[in-house]
């Protein structure tokens, strides 16, 4: 399975990031009734799975089947964009992509999925543990810190992500069994914080930045280390 699996994921990779420069990117989004850029994207798919398959054409169906599907997933993907929702129809359009590449190998390669090797508990513990990580604990480390009132509160809400992105870099961590990794982010974070809470000499700004990471590094931590302790009896 991994053998042709691994060589159709290198090809999408290549078509879709590696040799796709910005310039398709947005006249693609531009010229939707001339897709001329999108045939030149899906020309360099093909010539990047045939490389990836080693010429080997008795693959001939899963290369068209991949090809045509990825252009037609593209073309609705350009139809339905907007600024707004951009982001999503990016993971969207990788995740129909990746469904495909899955069908394809699947149809040469069977594989055998056992779904008794991951419990359900298992699953919803895990899921469980992901929203306490991220929405959960920003809302607790927001009504904590609601003392300290910001007078330039980020309207992208910036440090709102930035925390969710570090506490799931610390579960990680934590699930590795890689607690320097979690020193190294604090060290990181303390660093580029440092300039900025030099430069403002504003106390308020300093404890607020100070708790606002203690409270986010230790409810990470407690999480991690109750979802590890909770998946023993699992």
């Amino acid at each position: 399975m991994l053998t042709l699996l691994i060589p159709l994921l290198l090809a999408h990779l290549v078509g879709d990031f590696l040799l796709q420069p910005d310039k398709w990117v947005k006249e693609k989004s531009i010229a939707r009734q001339r897709p001329k850029y999108l045939c030149l994207h899906i020309g360099v798919h093909t010539l990047a799975l045939i490389i990836a398959l080693q010429f080997q054409f008795q693959y001939w169906i899963g290369i068209i089947s991949i090809i045509f599907s990825h252009f037609i997933i593209d073309w609705i993907k350009l139809r339905l964009q907007n600024k707004k929702n951009e982001i999503l129809l990016f993971f969207l359009d990788q995740i129909a992509h990746l469904i495909i590449i899955t069908f394809v190998v699947y149809s040469y390669k069977p594989f055998v999925f056992d779904p008794t090797v991951i419990s359900f508990s298992q699953i919803v513990l895990f899921l469980t543990a992901l929203v306490l990580q991220t929405q959960v604990a920003a809302i607790i480390i927001k009504v904590l810190l609601s003392k300290w009132k910001m007078k330039d509160e980020n309207p992208n809400q910036a440090g709102k992500y930035i925390g969710i992105l570090e506490r799931l870099f610390i579960f990680a961590f934590v699930l590795m069994d890689y607690w320097e990794g979690v020193g190294f982010l604090l060290g990181a974070k303390s660093i580029f914080r440092f300039g900025d809470l030099n430069n403002a000499k504003d106390r308020n700004l300093t404890e607020y930045v100070l708790i606002g990471t203690l409270l986010s590094f230790g409810l990470s931590m407690l999480i991690a280390r109750g979802y590890q302790f909770i998946s023993l009896y699992l």
